[in-house]
């Protein structure tokens, strides 16, 4: 999984609610095969994992924001922090591992009183 500078989505951007810890960003498309497969991953891991939550976006009704973040295919995945800062982007479909180690990092500045 890979950095995207700390470019920040609020809740405007996203449609939804930012998980308290942090946010599994999922750009789905309607006939993508891996993209139901990396919903199931996403989703597993969100209620594992306290605070985290998985919201996925379909990619040909959000055009202008996949084309602001340079979402090249689907599935892409972003893993936001507490703040909505991107900390790792992934293209393709993820290994729920690697998803793991990227919330990781995520939520590792979160202060001990907000986790």
């Amino acid at each position: 999984m890979g950095d995207d500078g700390g470019r920040r989505l609020d809740e405007g951007e996203l449609g939804a609610g930012l998980g308290r810890r942090a946010t599994l960003v999922q750009f789905s498309s309607a006939f993508c095969q891996p993209c139901r497969a990396t919903r199931r991953t996403l989703a597993e891991v969100a209620a594992m994992v306290d605070g985290v939550t998985h919201v996925e976006i379909d990619a040909e009704e959000r055009l202008v924001l996949v084309r602001d973040l340079g979402i090249e295919r689907t599935p892409t995945v972003l893993v936001l922090d507490a703040a909505g800062r991107i900390v790792r982007r992934a293209a393709g479909q993820p290994r729920r591992a690697d998803v793991i180690a990227a919330l990781g990092r995520a939520v590792r500045d979160v202060p001990s009183e907000a986790q």
